[in-house]
């Protein structure tokens, strides 16, 4: 049955009010899985470019464990993981840095750039917008880092300018050495840096579950002190942790909101922005009662 006139308006009244408010605004979305994987992206080109177009300014952090994955297996490297993290010597850096700033990052400008966008791909080491430094004392993990300083002024051009950043997650290290950055901790740092007004996090699910008599409930909205008790519980698990870990540093930063949704519900990212309900999980600290 076609969509009734009056519903119809309303929808659009809300989605151009919340336009309106949005206009001007940064947002960090970060994306990462198997970027080359056409499915895995959905709309995320065209929604980006749509944001754009309607004043909001987005910026896209990305990762590509998979890919890297791929062709370490291709060069017949073994890949080993410790608590989530790739243990990177320097022989797989190289291939971490061709991978993210080559292949991938430039497969997503030119995707941008076919849906109608100005997009300009960098890395972390350009204009040393991301200085790291070697991951915490524990295991040794070798070239992995964590970010240290933001230095986001490249971006800030770029954005001023009409051009959409899309940024891989590598780190510049002392000496110029390069850092492995976990993408999620790197768009949050990026976001506090920018003072965005939301971290959205692209992922391969719907957002945060937790298991009821009833069934799996999607949990739309969680304070921080609620999402933590999620992870000392055991709910949030696994390669959860690290994206709501990121959620937190972001509100802690200064963000806004923070927010976990499906990549590839057709046009998620519009929908959590410009509707009053959204998708997937909203992270946000509760405001003060008047």
């Amino acid at each position: 049955m076609a969509t009734l006139p009056h519903h119809l308006g309303r929808s659009l009244a809300e989605a151009l009010r919340y336009v309106a408010a949005w206009k001007g605004r940064t947002v960090v979305v970060k994306f990462g899985g198997s970027v080359l994987d056409s499915p895995s992206l959905g709309t995320l080109p065209q929604d980006l470019v749509l944001l754009q177009q309607a004043g909001v300014r987005p910026v896209l952090v990305h990762g590509g464990g998979p890919e890297i994955t791929r062709l370490l297996e291709r060069l017949g490297k073994t890949t080993r993981f410790v608590n989530g993290l790739r243990v990177t010597d320097e022989e797989t850096m190289e291939v971490v840095e061709m991978v993210l700033a080559g292949r991938v990052n430039k497969h997503l400008v030119t995707l941008i750039h076919r849906a109608g966008g100005r997009a300009v791909g960098l890395s972390g080491k350009d204009a040393a917008l991301l200085r790291a430094r070697k991951h915490a004392p524990g295991v040794d993990l070798g070239l992995v880092g964590e970010v240290a300083h933001v230095e986001p002024k490249v971006v800030e051009v770029l954005l001023d300018a009409g051009y959409l950043p899309v940024v891989a997650s590598l780190g510049f290290g002392p000496d110029g050495v390069s850092f492995n950055l976990n993408a999620d901790s790197a768009a949050a740092a990026l976001a506090v840096a920018l003072r965005a007004d939301k971290l959205i996090v692209l992922t391969d699910v719907e957002g945060i579950y937790r298991e009821t008599p009833q069934g799996r409930e999607l949990l739309s909205e969680l304070t921080p002190e609620a999402a933590r008790t999620l992870i000392t519980e055991g709910v949030v698990s696994r390669g959860m942790i690290p994206k709501v870990e990121a959620c937190l540093a972001a509100l802690e930063g200064g963000v806004r909101s923070a927010h976990i949704i499906g990549g590839e519900i057709p046009h998620g990212l519009l929908v959590e922005l410009f509707t009053d309900t959204g998708i997937g999980t909203m992270i946000r600290k509760r405001e003060p009662e008047a």
